[in-house]
């Protein structure tokens, strides 16, 4: 959130209509909530809070805690403050602009949660590295995130529209925007970064969103969206985006079945 290690700035997102159509990351959030078994009263980091829709979950479990809530884009930052504005008042959460791979805290927690984020980011070697520093010893990191084979029925779909004019022009040769790590590999890098009790798997998701076309345009195919904004300018490139997101669902079929698989880790600093 390009090949294996590059670094790009963040992508900024519609953090408006995430947050409207994000019931699945929701629910997966709060099965890795449960499997934290949080007492109440630690202080957690919530690694990409996005609009803050699954960090008021962790508020909830932490009746005497705190969350440091951290997200990369402005977006994303802007709208967790302003939905949670009475938690932040309260003192029982901060909500900072910052990449997960610069992660700075100024204090270990003692726990982290992550919901649909780390597939964003490529360098997981740094990302788990900057984790581990900021856990105190003990800590546990609980996180989700796409794994191998996510969506790839779905991605070939979008990859064959997306060879077809008027989009090839601007998507021929997009990088891939996503890092969907093996269990092997993450259980490989979660070592090397310091972290032991290390358990990875993969759990196969299958979804069909309630509000497909939104969900497709501004979930799944959001990076494509904003190449085609970057290409061919702001308006032209949103009418893009949207024809774009259309011939994709139609290529789909299956009802807009999207073929999920999701990537548990939990690990212990």
């Amino acid at each position: 959130m390009c090949s294996e290690g590059a670094r790009r700035r963040p992508l900024d997102w519609d953090a408006a209509t995430y947050d409207r159509v994000a019931d699945p990351q929701e629910s997966w959030a709060r099965e890795i909530i449960a499997r934290m078994q949080l007492r109440g009263a630690e202080t957690v980091l919530d690694a990409g809070c996005g609009s803050g829709r699954v960090t008021r979950l962790l508020l909830e479990a932490l009746p005497h805690g705190r969350v440091l809530a951290v997200d990369a884009s402005p977006a994303m930052v802007a709208a967790a403050r302003a939905a949670l504005e009475g938690e932040i008042r309260r003192g029982a959460l901060s909500v900072l602009e910052q990449d997960l791979l610069e992660l700075s805290l100024g204090e270990r927690v003692d726990a982290i949660f992550s919901c649909a984020v780390f597939h964003h980011i490529h360098d997981h070697d740094r990302l788990f590295a900057r984790l581990h520093e900021a856990l105190r010893p003990g800590g546990m990191l609980v996180a989700q995130c796409g794994g191998a084979g996510n969506v790839a029925r779905f991605h070939a779909h979008a990859q064959a529209v997306a060879m077809r004019e008027p989009f090839a022009r601007h998507l021929a040769g997009m990088p891939a925007p996503w890092h969907y790590a093996t269990p092997e590999e993450t259980a490989q890098r979660l070592r090397a970064a310091g972290f032991d009790a290390i358990s990875c798997w993969l759990e196969e998701r299958p979804l069909r969103p309630a509000q497909l076309h939104d969900f497709v345009e501004k979930v799944c195919l959001n990076y494509h969206g904003e190449r085609l904004r970057q290409r061919a300018g702001q308006e032209a490139g949103r009418r893009l985006a949207e024809q774009f997101t259309t011939a994709v669902i139609d290529a789909m079929g299956d009802r807009g079945l999207i073929d999920y698989v999701r990537l548990n880790i939990e690990a212990s600093a």
